[in-house]
């Protein structure tokens, strides 16, 4: 397979016989492209079609054919190239033969990034990828450059990549599954925020999981950037691994070089050059970890050229993105706050630790093998009731029990109807769940999105009633 990208690489496509596997929202992008690029498609998925969304049953009709409530092992037979949703594992057993065969398996990522010629800028970490990575595209929206702002952040890259221009710009959330499959993907920045267990159940240790981040460098040179939070001793050790400038970031200590803080100012030092971005008191996201999240995302709009005028405009209008720490109404004196991306311990610890109020926690989904444990101090005083939800709610229990009235419920309904009965005026209800959503939801959007739609159903009312 021919390493080139742009057209050369469309050339390559076109007549070749591919197969996509994992019909989620990437999935049906990368079908759509390739399809367009003169391949010859078949998409597969372990889901029945009526199961799928309708943009799947669309695809027969571009000439895709489509084997759905499974992944039969002809099918990954006599293929040329195999193209892996995120979700699906690198461990899928078809896969092997397919290797033995030297048959190129990759992602929608690497898929995308061939396809396109533009500059990227890659964030990841394991909390703060789609707030870090919607800042920075929003701090480049004032520049003239064309700018794409996607990937893990729930805009599938395929989907732009036919008709980005090559002088564009691309600013795209990459994941660890998204990172296991790629083969030449070279952010000019890679930008990675931190470095918790995570995704314990796909990788099978926190070491696999670290390593699956660190590709992020796999191809870089001097003339890179790689973007790391000092304050992370996990992300600061990679700047090892990269052959990329590091420009470190960090919240806790002034730096020599690199952007921190520095008498309440977002300061940039490179080069024995200081200049001042903004105050720290124009952010307006809630929380130490979204300062972070700033911090990186002006490195990254620096190293593009983002005047520091222009930056501190665009941190003091920035004002976040969905389910992470949404505030979505105030209602009797109680604000309710959707932080349903909250899908692992870490980002949940650090939702709790973004408000000083009396905090009624709605909680609870698939744990993905992680240990709760250090919930548990963070709830301590902070958490008066916490409403657990879900597959692992029993586990959550066990953890909060000894510090907040636990109270088991059976849906994201109810629980928002029992949040607003006990909360006190001056209380938040906070939904950030330290779990993933696809016990009960599709995505962590849809959870989020129900979560909204009950919270803004509810009516004032005594708390007696």
């Amino acid at each position: 397979m021919t390493t080139e990208r742009g057209g050369a690489y469309r050339a390559w496509l076109k007549g070749r016989q591919v197969l996509v596997v994992g019909l989620a929202r990437s999935g049906v992008a990368a079908c759509r492209l390739l399809v367009a690029s003169g391949a010859r498609v078949v998409g597969t998925d372990t889901k029945p079609l009526d199961a799928l969304g309708s943009g799947v049953g669309a695809l027969r009709e571009s000439g895709v054919e489509l084997v759905v409530g499974g992944h039969p092992a002809r099918v990954f037979e006599e293929v040329d190239l195999v193209v892996l949703s995120p979700g699906v594992p690198l461990t899928l057993s078809p896969l092997a033969a397919a290797r033995r065969r030297e048959i190129p398996i990759i992602g929608e990522l690497e898929l995308a990034y061939r396809v396109m010629e533009a500059e990227f800028i890659a964030v990841t970490g394991t909390n703060g990828k789609t707030t870090t990575t919607a800042l920075v595209g929003a701090l480049l929206a004032q520049e003239a450059r064309h700018l794409l702002v996607g990937g893990n952040i729930g805009n599938p890259l395929t989907a732009h990549a036919l008709e980005f221009p090559a002088h564009g710009l691309t600013v795209a959330e990459v994941s660890s599954f998204q990172l296991e499959t790629i083969e030449t993907f070279r952010p000019r920045v890679a930008a990675v925020l931190n470095l918790t267990p995570d995704h314990v159940d796909r990788h099978g240790s926190f070491e696999a999981y670290r390593q699956a981040k660190a590709r992020i460098f796999l191809n870089q040179t001097r003339a890179d950037w790689a973007v790391l939070n000092a304050d992370d001793a996990e992300v600061a050790a990679f700047a090892k691994r990269t052959l990329a400038r590091v420009v470190f970031f960090s919240r806790r200590r002034p730096l020599d070089e690199g952007v921190s803080l520095r008498e309440g100012w977002i300061v940039w030092r490179l080069d024995g050059r200081e200049i001042g971005i903004a105050p720290v008191e124009e952010i307006f996201l809630r929380g130490d970890h979204n300062v972070e999240n700033v911090l990186a995302a002006s490195a990254c709009a620096l190293w593009a050229g983002v005047a520091p005028s222009r930056l501190r405009t665009g941190i003091g209008s920035f004002r976040g993105v969905a389910h992470r720490i949404e505030w979505v109404r105030e209602l009797g004196g109680v604000a309710y706050y959707n932080d349903s991306k909250g899908t692992n311990v870490a980002s949940t610890l650090r939702a709790l630790e973004s408000f000083h109020e009396p905090v009624v926690l709605i909680a609870g989904g698939r744990g993905k093998g992680q240990d709760f444990t250090a919930l548990a101090s963070a709830a301590r005083g902070r958490v008066r009731v916490a409403i657990l939800l879900g597959e692992d709610q029993a586990k959550l229990e066990a953890v909060l029990a000894p510090t907040a009235k636990v109270v088991r419920v059976h849906g994201m309904t109810e629980a928002v109807a029992l949040a607003q009965r006990v909360a006190a005026p001056g209380d938040v209800v906070l939904l950030s769940p330290a779990c993933a959503s696809f016990d009960m939801f599709r995505d962590f959007e849809e959870r989020g999105e129900v979560f909204k739609a009950a919270v803004l159903a509810l009516e004032e009312r005594s708390r007696d009633a």
